[in-house]
């Protein structure tokens, strides 16, 4: 990591490091450079169901001005910043998927015959400009070369305009129009929103108009159209690569020590190599370490004999993830007690799909799922009572002690998709064709569990699958995998025997 000079724009520099640059400097560095290219760049793969989709969110709210931020660079430590990421809600409407478009706001104006979209973002600065050598958040010397206004609009099929212009655009008639913001997305672009309705009188009921906002963008990426299917499909592909690297290093991992950074590195170099990155930190769970459901720390050893709890997932350039989980054994086949706990959870997931189809709701897969769950727990002899008994949500609830957490999400630009929906159009939904979700149920017995058999604690296992919702049933996006533990462990021999 370089360090960087000084800057006459807004500078992403510490004051006791600048060095600043002399006239003459200033004079050459314009000089000799090749002219940017004439042909404009071809349209994004997203940009025609984009603008589909922005047509529909415009239907929705008519003669109301949208402001939908991209969001900021946000600081990681003194000068450096994090990797940007759009907000996804920017992502779906303009198409722009991988680190684009730091600042950036698409706003959807009001028209007699609709809307019209306009891209407020920040272009290329003239190597002339001191932005092009000196600013090490935008300058082309210091994060490579921006696109220049109808480069943009050629890549997006949208109407573009400097971030400079925002604001006048954003204050022209704001008393006459009611105007709608995102304001998750962005922390400035919101308080200016709010400074121009102070200035003008606007009622304190529009911020409630934000959170309606806000909420129907998540409901309208519920149900995936043919080009996010098709994403969807290639993050899960992608990630079955990640998945069959990690088993073929499995044998390095156990030599090297600190094991789990190991599979969480091969992980990632397949998602930065295939996509645009891992879609959420990696859980690379080796052990008792599995049943701690969000374990990111990866720190620990893989052992032969132990389980390993692989939850990955590749985000594709688009910005849509995979989120799969596969539980192998690492020495290549499961004990009697590991295999016992895997069948119970292969069972319960096969239920959960089972229960996967137009008309039954979103929480009927999780019913059916701890259902088997808990029926595998009584017979056990784990459960203090009944399965039944367990399964009722006003004075059971018991093997949640062994799966604390709901057997589904929706899976698209977020690994929780759509997390602003209503419980109603959530999880009190009807299943519809077009809806992406997962089934992952669990077993995770701790090591200091005392109330299971010796055997069984420290086994942790979950099994987690992408599917989509047809017209009569569901289809397995991340089918690349196998299930089966016979099936597992003949695939892991086969890895390690090429």
């Amino acid at each position: 990591m370089t360090e960087e000079s000084t800057t006459d724009t807004e500078p992403l520099v510490l004051p006791n490091r600048q060095v600043p640059f002399s006239e003459p400097f200033k004079a050459f560095i314009p000089q000799g450079w090749a002219p940017y290219p004439d042909a404009l760049p071809d349209e994004l793969p997203a940009a025609a169901s984009a603008a589909l989709r922005r047509r529909a969110l415009a239907e929705a709210f008519p003669g109301e001005r949208l402001v939908i931020p991209a969001g900021g660079l946000k600081p990681r430590a003194n000068d450096t910043d994090y990797r940007f990421r759009p907000h996804s809600a920017f992502a779906w409407l303009t198409g722009l998927g991988s680190d684009r478009e730091p600042d950036a706001v698409l706003v959807l104006e009001p028209t007699d015959t609709g809307h019209e979209a306009t891209l407020y973002f920040k272009p290329r600065a003239p190597r002339t400009d001191p932005e092009f050598y000196a600013d090490a958040r935008y300058g082309e010397m210091w994060v490579g070369t921006r696109e220049s206004l109808a480069e943009m609009s050629a890549l997006t099929g949208i109407s573009c305009a400097p971030i400079s212009a925002f604001d006048a655009a954003l204050a022209k008639n704001f008393s006459a129009v009611s105007v709608r913001v995102l304001r998750e997305a962005d922390e400035q672009i919101t308080a200016t929103v709010d400074r121009l309705r102070t200035d003008v009188s606007v009622d304190p009921a529009a911020i409630g108009a934000d959170a309606e906002f806000q909420i129907a963008l998540s409901e309208a990426r519920l149900i995936k159209d043919p080009f996010e299917l098709g994403e969807l499909r290639q993050a899960c592909a992608d990630t079955a690569v990640g998945f069959e690297a990690v088993v073929a290093d499995l044998p390095e991992a156990i030599r090297r020590g600190r094991g789990e950074r190991w599979v969480e590195g091969v992980f990632g170099l397949h998602a930065r190599h295939h996509g645009n990155a891992v879609g959420y930190d990696t859980i690379a769970a080796s052990g008792d370490h599995a049943n701690t459901l969000h374990w990111i720390r990866n720190d620990g050893e893989i052992r032969p004999g132990d389980l390993l709890l692989l939850d990955a997932g590749v985000e594709v350039e688009t910005l849509y993830t995979a989120d799969i989980t596969r539980t192998l054994p690492v020495s290549g086949t499961f004990s009697p007690a590991q295999r016992k706990v895997y069948e119970a959870v292969l069972a319960a997931q096969a239920a959960g799909m089972a229960a996967a189809k137009p008309g039954n709701k979103f929480s009927d897969v999780h019913a059916a799922a701890i259902r088997v769950i808990a029926e595998h727990l009584q017979a056990w002899g784990l459960l203090p009572v009944t399965a039944e008994e367990s399964l009722d949500p006003a004075t059971g609830g018991h093997h949640r002690r062994w799966m604390v957490h709901g057997t589904s999400h929706h899976l698209g630009l977020d690994v929780h998709d759509c997390a602003q929906a209503r419980q109603e159009n959530y999880r009190d939904a009807e299943l519809r064709p077009g809806m992406v979700i997962t089934v992952e149920p669990g077993l995770y017995f701790k090591s200091t569990d005392l109330l299971v058999p010796e055997e069984l604690r420290g086994v942790g296992v979950r099994i987690e699958d992408d599917i989509v919702i047809t017209e009569d049933g569901c289809a397995i996006l991340s089918d690349h995998l196998p299930r089966d533990p016979d099936a597992v462990e003949a695939w892991m021999a086969e890895i390690w025997a090429r």
